[in-house]
C-alpha cells in the first residue's frame, strides 16, 4: 500500500470513529480522546487502541463492538483488532478543544 493510500484509509478510519458516540456523553469517541492509537498493518488490518471514560462503563461491550464493526467496514480495511486499555486512564484533558467547547469546559 502506498503512503497516500495508507493516509487515505487512516483518514476514513478516523471519520468512521467520529460517527460513534459514547452513550452517556453527546460527543464522538475520537474527539473525546478515547482513541489512543489508529494504525494499519501491511495486510490492511486496522489496529485500534482505545479506552473508556470509566472502567465499569455499562455500555463498554456495545461500544467496542460498534468500533470493530465500523472500522472493519471502512473502505480499504480488511479487519479490525481492538485493544481496550485503561493505561493511561482517560481524563477530560484528552478531549479536543471542540469537544471541551461542546461540553462547556472551555
Amino acid at each position: 500500500m502506498g503512503n497516500n493510500d495508507y493516509l487515505e484509509t487512516e483518514g476514513r478510519i478516523i471519520e468512521a470513529l467520529k460517527t460513534i458516540h459514547d452513550p452517556e456523553i453527546p460527543v464522538n469517541i475520537y474527539d473525546l480522546g478515547l482513541i489512543y492509537e489508529v494504525s494499519l498493518d501491511e495486510k490492511n488490518v486496522a489496529n485500534i487502541i482505545m479506552t473508556l471514560t470509566a472502567p465499569n462503563c455499562p455500555m463498554a461491550e456495545m461500544l467496542v463492538e460498534e468500533v470493530k464493526y465500523k472500522v472493519a467496514g471502512t473502505k480499504g480495511v480488511k479487519d479490525c483488532n481492538l485493544t481496550l486499555t485503561f493505561d493511561p486512564p482517560w481524563d477530560k484533558s484528552m478531549m479536543t478543544d471542540e469537544a471541551k467547547l461542546e461540553l462547556g469546559f472551555l
